[in-house]
Parts: C-alpha cells; sequence; structure tokens
C-alpha cells in the first residue's frame, strides 16, 4: 500500500515528466482567490491534451482532436479517464505521441 506522502512524491515525478513532455501548467483561481485547480495543456499531432487536477484524489484528463472548440468542456475525445492523480497521470503518460489513442 503506499502512504500519502508517497503518492505526493509520485504525483510530482509525473508532473515533472508531462512538463518534460511539453505540458504547459495553468492554475486558476476562484472568485476568492484561491488555487481552483492544477490545469495542463498540451498540443500535439492532431491532438489536445488536457489535464486538470482537483485534488489528489480528483484528477481528469482528456486526448481531444486539435479542432475541439473548448477544451475545458470538450464534445468530442478520444480517450478520458478520471481518478486518483497517480493512476491517471501513468495512463496519460502511457498515451503515444503520434496518434489518436
Amino acid at each position: 500500500m503506499t502512504s500519502p506522502a508517497d503518492a505526493v512524491v509520485r504525483t510530482s515525478l509525473q508532473l515533472r515528466q508531462l512538463i518534460e513532455r511539453g505540458f504547459q501548467f495553468l492554475h486558476p483561481r476562484d472568485s476568492r482567490g484561491e488555487l481552483a485547480a492544477v490545469v495542463g495543456v498540451r498540443a500535439h499531432d492532431a491532438v489536445i491534451d488536457v489535464v486538470r487536477l482537483h485534488t489528489e484524489d480528483d484528477v481528469v484528463a482528456i486526448r481531444m482532436p486539435a479542432d475541439e472548440v473548448n477544451v475545458l468542456s470538450p464534445t468530442r475525445f478520444s480517450w478520458r479517464r478520471r481518478g486518483p492523480a497517480t493512476s491517471v497521470l501513468d495512463e496519460l503518460l502511457e498515451l503515444p505521441d503520434d496518434r489518436i489513442a
């Protein structure tokens, strides 16, 4: 079993790997100035990958066509996962770069 501290370290490493692959991260805030999420976006080939981290246990990652109009709430996608950060980020990191999943 993984401890919460181990999960935080693993998530940090996974986020660094995403940055190395070209993800750019934003840190949107709510009306009180509190961090609402951590959002990473990477456009490559004919797709856009987006990952939103709300909490350690609530992460959403999506791969969508590059011509999708609303990347934060797409109507079309080829791959989508929701769950704990380490699991979702593992799957996102395993996606091939050169084609739609």
